[in-house]
């Protein structure tokens, strides 16, 4: 078994976990409070800019053969995800300019910018973030809501094209060298984090 797959293994009971949170749990019904939603918007969209540092700071220690895998992530999430926040956040009111970062929002960004200061250990700490939103996405569009925006969220993540960004992250895990207590240590402090992010703060 791979690193990866391994480290997937160690965090599938976390993402049953996140999928009985009733923050997922309402997104996956369609009826999630729209004040829970429009809070959740405004901190990832905080989240993700520094999700973007953390690309850019790993392509910096990046062997070339994957300088421009992370370019790609970093561009897909500037790009394509904080777009579908943008779009969303006009629907929900949400104010992403006027936005302050939650508790658990910093102590996640925190730990990814600090992780990513050694190129393995950065791998192991983000890939929570982009393995857990592709499985989540994955399982909540085997009945995705009949809620429209809901619905646009979870094809989001549920798109092939988000998967592929996710079996290239896989690749470079596996091709790191990491040690494997170190990547479990770091994987499973950011799927801590990842569930804790869905207590947004209100």
């Amino acid at each position: 078994m791979s690193l990866a797959a391994h480290l997937e293994e160690l965090g599938r009971p976390l993402v049953e976990e996140q999928l009985r949170h009733p923050t997922v749990a309402g997104i996956a019904q369609g009826n999630l409070d729209e004040a829970v939603f429009r809070s959740w918007l405004e901190q990832d969209y905080l989240y993700l800019h520094d999700y973007v540092r953390v690309f850019s700071r790993l392509a910096w220690q990046a062997p070339n053969a994957h300088v421009g895998d992370l370019v790609d992530l970093a561009h897909s999430t500037f790009h394509d995800e904080l777009d579908l926040h943008r779009s969303l956040s006009a629907e929900f009111g949400a104010d992403l300019d006027g936005a302050k970062m939650g508790p658990a929002c910093a102590a996640y960004t925190s730990f990814l910018l600090d992780s990513a200061a050694v190129y393995s250990e950065g791998l192991a700490a983000l890939y929570p973030c982009m393995w857990g939103y592709s499985t989540l996405g994955r399982r909540l569009a085997e009945n995705p809501p009949s809620e429209p925006r809901y619905r646009r969220w979870v094809d989001t993540y549920a798109d092939p094209g988000f998967a592929e960004l996710t079996a290239r992250i896989a690749q470079m895990i596996d091709e790191s060298g990491a040690d494997t207590a170190t990547a479990e240590r770091f994987f499973l402090e950011g799927m801590r984090h990842e569930l804790a992010f869905w207590d947004v703060p209100l």
